[in-house]
Order: structure tokens, then sequence, then C-alpha cells
């Protein structure tokens, strides 16, 4: 372990927030953590400049996780105008090493730290999964990612993909005619199309085009609020808008426990598939409650292979924090 590698710079760069927080040390937990909105700076350096100032820290080294690939100096976000040079950035602030991380890995690190208080259990499975075999995350956010960790000897390795940006795989009538709908109006329907914030709004326009009468967009924290409100299945209310974002929610939920599902298969994840991000939390009974987890299970021939695969609900605050301190650690003791 490299001793003046500390105190350490770790980052959670998303489309909306960048959260920072400093490690002191191997094993310490993230502290002084604030959480800065991305549209306010124009770069990363300078949401990194904010922050120091904001806590007067001077951290050795670093590691951030941005919501987008990681290969290469050059960093472009996937949801957010900043563009910038590791090298360049590492220079500046005198930080050795830097080291830079697709934010879904990061949340995937995380996984396997995650205390019980820390998530819900999400339907039936084995509660603690088959050990020793991979763990499977999907988080929806501003954009939607797809993760997962492997145990490798002592520790865990992660797997960096862009899973969000595979198409999406509607199965019943319902679904198949709500993608039509947003197939013809934006193309090409991937996973994220219909499963982060924006994805939502476009799937409750889809939802209202189909069962409404042409009531105005509603933003996401609006369709979520009136949902929970509503119930799963729109018994808690009278309102017809608010029984519509019900159903959008729904919908949304079937399509999440689908796609989770099909993460689960393709990475062998029998020892848990975890759901994280910032939007599930926001409506967590609802997602129990929810088709989420029959979708989850509804494979054909493979739906004696998910079964036992438990799900899970991320609760904890700032958890790619956590996962992107394991990065730096596992990288500096290697």
């Amino acid at each position: 372990m490299t001793e003046n590698a500390w105190p350490a710079l770790v980052a959670d760069i998303g489309g909306t927030n960048a959260r920072f927080a400093l490690v002191a040390g191997p094993g310490a937990e993230p502290s002084a953590i604030h959480s800065l909105p991305a549209a306010d700076h124009p770069n990363l350096p300078d949401a990194i400049v904010a922050y120091l100032e904001r806590t007067g820290a001077r951290p050795r080294s670093a590691c951030i996780a941005v919501a987008g690939p990681t290969v290469g100096d050059r960093i472009l976000l996937s949801n957010r105008s900043w563009d910038f040079s590791v090298r360049a950035v590492a220079e500046r602030f005198g930080l050795s090493p830097l080291l830079l991380i697709n934010d879904c890995e990061a949340l995937a690190l995380s996984l396997p730290r995650l205390r019980p208080d820390q998530r819900l259990r999400l339907g039936a499975g084995d509660a603690m999964g088959e050990p020793g075999r991979p763990l499977a995350l999907i988080a929806a956010g501003t954009g939607i990612g797809m993760s997962g960790v492997l145990p490798a000897g002592g520790g865990w390795v992660a797997l960096s993909t862009e899973g969000g940006h595979a198409d999406l795989a509607p199965v019943d009538d319902l679904e198949i005619e709500l993608l039509r709908r947003v197939r013809a109006e934006r193309g090409r329907v991937s996973v994220e199309s219909l499963l982060c914030g924006s994805g939502l709004e476009r799937l409750h326009r889809a939802v209202v085009g189909l069962f409404g009468d042409g009531d105005a967009p509603l933003p996401a924290a609006e369709i979520t609020r009136r949902a929970v409100r509503a119930g799963h299945d729109g018994s808690g209310s009278d309102d017809p808008l608010d029984r519509l974002c019900a159903r959008s929610l729904t919908v949304y939920c079937g399509l999440l426990g689908g796609a989770a599902g099909n993460l689960a298969l393709t990475l062998g994840a029998c020892g848990g598939v975890f759901v994280g991000g910032g939007i599930p939390p926001r409506f967590a009974e609802f997602l129990a409650a929810s088709p989420f987890r029959a979708r989850f299970e509804a494979k054909g021939r493979m739906t004696s292979y998910l079964q036992p695969v438990p799900t899970w609900l991320i609760l904890a605050g700032n958890p790619a924090l956590s996962g992107a301190a394991a990065h730096l650690e596992s990288r500096l003791s290697a």
C-alpha cells in the first residue's frame, strides 16, 4: 500500500449531481460528503475546485467514477457535456494516482460491502444468494447502467459495461404497443430509452396516448409521486391522472424486472441482482409490490434458474463513493 496516497478524493459524477468525499486511509469510510449540482459547473476541474474550497482538503490521490466510458485520456460524460483530460486533472491537483472508473462499475464494487439495513428484498429467492457467484447491478437515474462483480481471489473484479444501450425487450401486447409508439417518436428503443428518468416520462406519454385524453406531459418525479399515491393497482386514488401514472410506473417496473432478469442470465449472477440509482428508491414499496419480481423470473425454460436468485433494492446513500474507494485501495495494494 502506498502510504503517501492518503487522504484520497473519491467522486461519483452523474448527469445531474457530482458527489465528492474524502477517504482517510485503507478501509476508512468516505467522509466530508458533498453533492454539487453538475449544471452549476462547466467541467470536472471546476467542480473539484468548489469541493476543495468547501472542505479545505488536500487529497494526494483520487478515484473518480463517471457516467460514461473510461477508455483513454480524454473522458466525455454520457449525460453531461463535461470533456476533460485525466492527465491534465491529475497534474493540476497533484493527484497520484488519479483513477477513472465507470460509475456503475464503482457502484457494483460497493455491493459486497452493503449491510443488511442498506438493501431491501424484492420478492423471493434465496436470502443470501449462491456463495462465490457473480453479483449483478442495474441502476436507473439520469441514464441507466449495468454492471456486475465477479469473485477473484480474496476480492472482487467489476465489469465495465454499456448494457443500458442494449435493445429493450417487450414481452406482452401492452408493452409491444407502447414500444411501437415510442419507436415512432425516436426510432431505436434501448433499455435506457424507457428506464431512465426521461425514459419514464417518455413511457408515460405513450401510456397517456393509449389510455388517456391528452394530459400535459409530467416530469418523472411527479409521475412517481402520483403513482405512489394511487398504489400499484390504482386503488389508492380516484384521480384519473394518478391512475394513469400508476399504470405507467407499473409497466416501468415490469420492464425493469425483465431487464434485470436478462442481466442475471447474461452474467450468471446467482449471487444476487441489485437495483440501484437515484430513481427506484423513490418508490421502494411500489416496486416491491409491482410485477418486477414476476418479470424477473419469467424466462421460459430458465425460470427455474432464476427463482433462487435474490433481488435487492439498494437503499444506501452514496454507495458508489464506497465502491470508488474500494477500487483505489485495490489498485494501490496490487
